[in-house]
């Protein structure tokens, strides 16, 4: 049996779930950016001060849709950074961010596409998303902001969570 280059004999998949991963195809076809906008609030009301303690919230939002082309589908995560300070919770920058992917998603059940398109496919752009508000925050005057990861499946259950209780009937 041949190695396959770690020194290691190939891992043997049985016939039915290899034929299954075979099936799935994802490709990005293409990243970009809808919408940016930044406010230094510090700059524009020439806030002054050094006992500046920032405390900072992030919103994350997803949109998907399929596109007319047969596999294709459009994903959008919106991230609003904002940033105040502890003292006095004066707003000191905000940021919004529409960050777009296209993928060609094949093989995914019907059942599993929206979890998939909402889960997995932001998954994939984060670390971009990531380095666009590093990069914006650090040149807006501000230390380059590093967000922590994003639990998509946990944001996924969430909302599912909130769907479902706001079509539950109101008992009063």
């Amino acid at each position: 049996m041949a190695e396959n280059g770690n020194g290691t004999e190939p891992k043997q998949v049985p016939e039915q779930e290899g034929a299954q991963a075979a099936q799935l195809k994802m490709h990005v076809l293409g990243q970009f950016v809808r919408d940016l906008s930044f406010e230094n609030i510090v700059a524009q009301k020439g806030l002054a001060g050094s006992d500046v303690q920032p405390e900072v919230q992030v919103q994350v939002s997803l949109d998907a849709r399929k596109r007319a082309v047969e596999h294709q589908y459009e994903l959008i995560t919106k991230f609003k950074v904002s940033s105040v300070n502890t003292a006095d919770k004066t707003p000191l920058f905000l940021m919004e961010l529409e960050y777009g992917g296209i993928f060609h998603i094949e093989g995914v059940p019907e059942e599993q596409l929206h979890p998939f398109l909402l889960i997995e496919c932001p998954r994939m752009l984060f670390p971009f998303v990531r380095r666009i508000v590093s990069d914006v925050t650090r040149d807006g005057g501000f230390p380059a902001l590093n967000i922590d990861t994003v639990d998509f499946l946990a944001l996924y259950r969430q909302e599912l969570a909130r769907r479902a209780q706001a079509a539950a009937p109101q008992v009063s």
